[in-house]
């Protein structure tokens, strides 16, 4: 356990205090020495958690004592578990119908979370329902109705229920978590946060705002939404696990294409996840991957729900050994078996690299990561490693075997090229919006922006007026 006399408490803005842990992790700490039940210690020893992560040694006893919780560490350190063990542990001592309210800046771990509150809450029949984005809201409202635990959710869909679903209310409260709380504020949440936290009870409940990095936007919410809470902070700056292995390789983005293909081949039998900067570019580098034999399955926001689903369970199942992802996977995906994190495009904000590469060497297994820089991401590369502390490895590519495989590579080019213009033509057959036929990544293969502009001027065309922009703001 923590002692109180281990922290040390400086005033905030908000006029109380914030408790910082100071005390080195006790290594030796098991679930059960924490203070949480039998059942819940039975259902980790289950999941194959053989003792607390250095955030849950560190989280879990404050979460117990009823304090708000700022928890911050490096991606893949069990954080999920740190706040669903205390909320499970509650609900085991009183059960009550919407206890808690679980808020994700994505749908994919707006549904990992919900598995993983059903996985370790099994043995004292929890039920747990997610609220998301994409999928048909009389069914959500049917599960709301059947009165689950925990719900789970991202904050556009939380507003629509709280707005239009009768009966739906979370005045009752008794746990609030923000998870991955810098991308919530990042994605401009601040509207759904704002009605979210003005709906919930502000007396009894426990706030817990979790996240791999913190931001002067996450502040300014802790002063907001937490009360005189503890700072548990396992990192204290931006960082990798050390079992990770991190490499470079610098090559003219002529011949970018060619050189992923080498890495994807010198690499075969891995798991990987290839992340991409667009959907536009992630839609491309799977038909040409596909077209070079490769199994892959693109990830990516223009994908409808169901598709978006689809190419995740597959990717886990193992049927498709590459996923190409752009930065909708990045954050709080759990898949233990990724062995190589591919970066074909940097980020253009130096913080995503580290969500990015923690999508590998999870829990203390061994990995891998992978940046392709061209003569034109050097900025924002030398970014990464000074945020680091430390300079990469080369990754070994001699030109001569990466150039072997140019004119395999320039016919996969034509062949991905040639199948994105026969969906465009489709989708412009049918009037340019959006097709949700075919193949898998079969949706919106063009950028956003584009999509956009192209609808105003077929608008324009009809003599519709007004352009495509009036349309209500699709929900996350």
């Amino acid at each position: 356990m923590l002692a109180e006399a281990g922290t040390t408490s400086t005033d905030t803005a908000a006029g109380g205090s914030t408790s910082t842990s100071t005390d080195a992790p006790d290594e030796s700490a098991t679930f059960a020495s924490l203070g949480l039940a039998e059942p819940l210690c039975e259902a980790c020893a289950s999941m194959g958690f053989k003792k607390p992560s250095a955030i849950q040694r560190e989280a879990i006893p404050w979460a117990l004592g009823g304090r708000d919780i700022i928890g911050l560490a490096e991606t893949g350190s069990g954080k999920t578990a740190a706040f669903g063990l205390p909320i499970l542990h509650s609900l085991l001592a009183k059960p009550q119908p919407l206890c808690a309210l679980v808020v994700a800046p994505t749908r994919e771990l707006a549904f990992q979370i919900g598995e993983q509150f059903e996985a370790l809450g099994s043995v004292i029949g929890v039920k747990c329902a997610v609220a998301v984005g994409g999928v048909d809201m009389v069914q959500q409202a049917i599960l709301l109705a059947k009165r689950p635990h925990v719900l789970v959710g991202t904050p556009g869909r939380l507003v629509d229920h709280l707005q239009n679903t009768k009966g739906f209310s979370i005045r009752a409260l008794r746990f609030l978590v923000l998870d991955e709380a810098d991308k919530l504020l990042n994605m401009d949440f601040e509207k759904e946060l704002d009605i979210i936290l003005q709906a919930a009870p502000r007396e009894g409940r426990s706030t817990f705002l979790f996240s791999a990095t913190m931001t002067s936007k996450v502040e300014k919410l802790q002063r907001a939404s937490l009360t005189n809470p503890v700072k548990v902070e396992v990192s204290s700056k931006y960082q990798t696990v050390k079992t990770l292995v991190q490499q470079y390789l610098f090559i003219p983005a002529k011949h970018k294409d060619c050189y992923l293909a080498y890495v994807c081949n010198e690499l075969a039998g891995h798991t990987t996840i290839i992340f991409c900067a667009t959907c536009a570019s992630c839609q491309r580098i799977a038909l040409l991957l596909r077209a070079l034999g490769f199994p892959a399955v693109p990830l990516h926001g223009q994908l409808s729900q169901p598709k978006r689903l689809a190419a995740l369970n597959k990717f886990k199942a193992g049927e498709r050994s590459i996923l190409i992802a752009t930065d909708v996977a990045s954050r709080g995906i759990d898949i233990p078996s990724v062995d190589l994190v591919l970066n074909y495009e940097l980020p253009q904000n130096s913080k995503d690299y580290i969500h990015r590469v923690g999508r590998t060497a999870r829990a203390g297994r061994a990995g891998r990561a992978v940046t392709l820089v061209t003569q034109y991401d050097v900025e924002l590369y030398q970014r990464i490693e000074h945020m680091l502390g430390t300079q990469l490895e080369q990754f070994s590519a001699p030109q001569e075997e990466a150039m072997l495989l140019m004119e395999r590579v320039l016919e996969a080019q034509r062949h991905a090229a040639m199948e994105l213009r026969g969906k465009d033509e489709k989708r412009r057959e049918k009037g340019g919006r959006r097709g949700r036929g075919g193949d898998e990544g079969g949706d919106a293969d063009a950028d956003p922006e584009l999509q956009r502009m192209m609808k105003q001027k077929m608008q324009g065309r009809r003599g519709g007026g007004g352009g495509g922009g009036g349309g209500k703001k699709q929900r996350r």
